[in-house]
């Protein structure tokens, strides 16, 4: 399954479209711009984008360095917009791209199903995996989407003025909306703002989107001949809004449990209007057609348990029990709100505890329908309704917690050290003698928190956050929230660690009670970040697995064992080449090691935005993992400028969602083994390992050089992405004494890198590799390997890359904001580019990068003469505001320029 590009379209046809569109709203934008700068300053924009794209350098220096700052906040206002503008477009002419090029007979789920119908594979086999086929796209609020919530409403109305051809008159007036409203954040938002934003994508993925997708799911696969269970989950909405909280202190234990209500309630919300819908539907009568008893079961049980439903309800719709059903679970879903606002308890039979028992409701009326002549009835909105509840629950999204795994030894720490049972501090052990201190300590009966005696105050506050996901669980039902991900996960003491905790919570019982057997309500998950631990994961996982109690926890979770991956920080760390080789290697670890354990692995793939961040073509990525390392399910983040860029309008969200899924099934099912012979594969690996050790090498180099911090502070805005306000948590790790490049996280690494168009994380040290490898006599073997999907994606990410840098606007940085004694670090990154430009066309036997994508070739080159005259405002606004400028207009400027920029380019890391 490929993906199309995200980057543009695809077609001629749909280009030229696009730029008539495009050109349309540049007209009326020039036309706001006269009327609110006149008419100097829409002359203004012209002359400085014809300069730009005449290359009259000396002229437009000239003309830039003399604006005003007010002057200068107007025209990078302007060319901000147009490429707001142009992206909104973008994105609606790749939604009406893909009715062509994907018509119904070619959609990635009705291929697959046909592929799968004609192979050799056992219908029973198939079918066990389609009935649990599991996509997760977990919504994170990691701060890479410079554009406020504000901006993004006006945009996607501009859309569907395009969408529905509006006259011009009212898109002028959106226009104007957008030039009248502040791109830039006020105040730095809040989590609950954060979850606000993504929240406005899941509903409308969960009210629509998912359960039409769902639908057309299990069409395809009865069309195939297979058959369905009838309550399958092959889309679940995940979030990490309100639980992410390593790195945030904004994330407290009762914001995550205000962000669980708040997705609660837009979760009954959707439910209320779907049963709303239904009972307007449903006005079936009992004298033309009969109902099951299970139906009158169920009312006579309603009417006892919510008589005020049944005294308004029985003599409006006496002949209708299909109305009055839904008139109780109307009144059940109003009083789960009613519960959940004012924390009150869960009554049994008026309101709703979990999913569960809404589904029963649901399908005992499903049940009577088909019994009755009423099949095709129950396939419409009913279906609809049941398939958006299996996907989004009660809860809308399931909530992952994340933390950070040495504060779970803080807490120990303080736990074991008040005890004092211990010949020394908890903090003193080694790792093999935590891991034999924990080991013991599951297997022990007893209570190692005594609660009634209170905490030490450095185990409060993570006791807290897992007191609190118990307590959700038992408000909102488990499934709202019940995965906690360590990361820097780094051994096998750091999952027990947290396993211990758990325990203490009541959320991991290993030995069971007499009344119960062992259970859990916790998938514990490690996060594997750094290519240290991703070079050891198999290690990890086979130690955890091998740890009696541990086991019993993942048999608890019915044998199942998700771990996560990590690209930011191990392309921080190693490097692209490296980072990416990896985790492929990881992932055959982690899938030899669950198999030998007997355990089920489910991979959650934390990818960004930027290919410097494990981003590009997810379908691609999918299809590049090693053979039966994906098992019917699969998690990935889903981040930042990403989610508005696929999310936005509900052809690419459906797009989007459909090649995952089918990209997942087809490599559970159809890429169980390796395409390529074992001698071959074996040549390969030794190939790619020499490759990665050279890029490594060369990408080491260049950060462990003297001065890199003082460079990449200077040259870059990076210090400015904490004023954009563009999410709740910090942009640097705390951390005492000078910074330095560890303190950074990685989203503003890949984010100054790309505002300059350097992006170096995105390609740098994969021309050292590829060289090495040719010099070591690999030469023939990089030429075949091309075909290797692994090698196909690593490649063509960095080749989207390469097209994205561009050096001589980097240099503009380099010579005016870095001092002379730092600037031989920028011939290295030159000579490292050229190398590597070299060597990618050299691989891909192509003359020019994205040769065989002209059309995207194209659209990248357009919109580089829009951004030369905002990287050129950005140099000479950061040059002001360091030489000491405080006028708040260069700061506005300076902050809309990183917007503009981030539209152009279409990430910002």
């Amino acid at each position: 399954m490929t993906d199309l590009s995200p980057a543009g379209v695809v077609s001629a046809a749909e280009h030229d479209a696009l730029r008539a569109d495009i050109r349309r709203l540049s007209t009326l934008l020039g036309h706001t711009l006269a009327e609110h700068g006149g008419s100097e300053l829409l002359d203004l924009v012209e002359r400085v984008r014809k300069l730009a794209r005449a290359g009259d350098e000396r002229e437009l220096t000239a003309v830039l360095h003399d604006l005003d700052s007010g002057t200068a906040l107007a025209l990078t206002r302007a060319f901000s917009q147009y490429f707001q503008l142009a992206n909104i477009a973008e994105q609606l002419h790749r939604s009406r791209e893909l009715r062509h090029l994907r018509p119904a007979d070619r959609r990635p789920l009705r291929v697959l199903m046909q592929r799968l119908a004609a192979s050799d594979l056992p219908a029973a086999e198939v079918e066990d995996v389609l009935a649990r086929a599991q996509l997760r796209p977990v919504f994170t609020a990691h701060p890479t989407e410079s554009s406020r919530q504000t901006v993004l409403a006006v945009l996607r109305r501009v859309a569907e003025a395009l969408d529905h051809d509006e006259p011009d008159e009212h898109l002028a007036a959106l226009i104007d909306t957008l030039w009248q409203t502040d791109e830039i954040r006020p105040g730095k938002p809040s989590v609950a703002d954060e979850a606000r934003g993504v929240d406005w994508f899941l509903e409308r993925l969960a009210e629509r989107t998912v359960p039409d997708l769902v639908g057309a799911y299990e069409r395809e696969a009865r069309a195939a001949g297979f058959a369905l269970p009838g309550a399958g989950r092959p889309i679940v909405l995940g979030s990490w809004v309100g639980g992410d909280r390593d790195g945030n202190p904004n994330v407290t234990p009762q914001v995550t449990r205000e962000i669980v209500a708040m997705q609660a309630d837009r979760a009954l919300r959707i439910h209320l209007r779907f049963v709303e819908r239904l009972a307007q539907e449903l006005g079936i009568s009992t004298k033309i057609v009969g109902v099951s008893e299970e139906l009158r079961g169920a009312l006579a049980r309603d009417r006892r348990a919510l008589p005020a439903v049944y005294d308004r309800w029985q003599q409006t719709n006496a002949d209708e029990p299909y109305r009055l059903a839904l008139s109780y679970v109307h009144a059940r879903l109003e009083n789960t709100r009613t519960r959940i606002a004012t924390g009150g308890p869960h009554v049994p039979g008026r309101d709703y505890l979990g999913t569960e028992l809404y589904l029963a409701d649901l399908a005992v009326l499903d049940r009577s329908l088909r019994a009755h002549r009423g099949a095709r009835i129950a396939d419409g909105t009913l279906a609809t309704a049941r398939r958006a509840a299996e996907a989004i629950g009660l809860h809308l999204a399931e909530l992952d917690v994340r933390e950070h795994s040495e504060r779970h030894h803080a807490a120990l720490g303080a736990i074991y050290d008040e005890l004092g049972e211990l010949d020394r501090p908890y903090a003193e052990l080694s790792r093999d003698e935590r891991r034999a201190l924990l080991s013991r300590e599951l297997a022990s009966p007893r209570p190692l928190v005594r609660r009634h005696y209170g905490l030490p105050a450095a185990a409060a506050d993570v006791m807290a956050i897992f007191d609190v996901v118990h307590e959700i669980q038992h408000e909102f039902g488990q499934e709202a929230v019940r995965t906690y991900i360590v990361s820097m996960c780094r051994d096998v003491d750091d999952i027990l660690a947290v396993t211990v905790l758990a325990r203490e919570a009541y959320m991991v019982e290993l030995r069971g009670s007499r009344d119960t057997g062992p259970r859990s309500s916790l998938d514990l998950v490690p996060l594997f970040e750094t290519v240290e631990e991703l070079a050891r994961a198999g290690e990890l996982l086979d130690g955890l697995l091998s740890d009696p109690g541990y086991r019993q926890q993942v048999r608890n979770r019915g044998d199942l064992q998700e771990v996560m991956l990590g690209y930011s920080d191990s392309n921080k760390g190693a490097g692209i080449t490296t980072s990416q080789w990896e985790i492929h290697r990881a992932q055959r670890q982690l899938r030899d090691v669950a198999a030998r354990h007997g355990v089920r692995l489910r991979l959650f793939h934390g990818r960004g935005g930027s290919v410097g961040r494990g981003g590009g073509p997810a379908g691609e990525a999918v299809a590049s993992a090693p053979p039966g390392a994906v098992d019917a399910t699969m998690k990935l983040t889903e981040q930042g400028e990403v989610i508005s860029d696929k999310y936005s309008l509900p052809p690419l969200a459906t797009d989007n969602l459909e090649i995952l899924l089918a990209s997942m099934i087809d490599a559970t099912l159809l890429h169980q083994s390796g395409r390529w012979p074992a001698d071959i594969r074996a040549r390969w690996d030794e190939v790619m390992t020499c490759v990665s050790d050279a890029a490594r090498t060369a990408y080491r180099q260049l950060v462990d050089t003297p001065g890199l911090p003082e460079f990449f502070a200077a040259a870059t805005p990076v210090d400015e992405l904490g004023r954009l306000n563009v999410g709740s948590r910090p942009a640097k790790r705390p951390r005492a004494g000078a910074p330095t490049l560890d303190d950074l996280r990685a989203i503003p690494w890949v984010f100054g890198w790309t505002q300059t168009r350097m992006v170096v994380p995105g390609w740098y040290g994969l021309g050292s590799g590829l060289a090495a490898a040719r010099e070591a006599g690999y030469g023939r073997d990089l030429e075949a390997m091309i075909e290797w999907a692994f090698m196909a994606n690593l490649v063509g990410n960095v080749e989207m890359t390469l097209t994205k840098t561009d050096l001589r606007i980097a240099r503009r940085y380099v010579d005016a904001l870095v001092e002379p004694h730092l600037q031989p670090i920028f011939e290295q990154i030159v000579e490292e580019h050229d190398r590597t430009r070299r060597e990618v066309l050299a691989l891909t036997g192509s003359p020019t990068l994205l040769g065989r994508h002209p059309v995207l070739r194209n659209t990248l080159a357009v919109r580089d003469g829009y951004l030369e005259p905002l990287h050129r405002l950005q140099v000479e606004l950061l040059a002001r505001r360091r030489a000491g400028d405080t006028d708040p207009d260069v700061e506005r400027a300076l902050l809309q320029t990183i917007n503009g920029i981030a539209a152009g380019l279409k990430n910002t890391g």
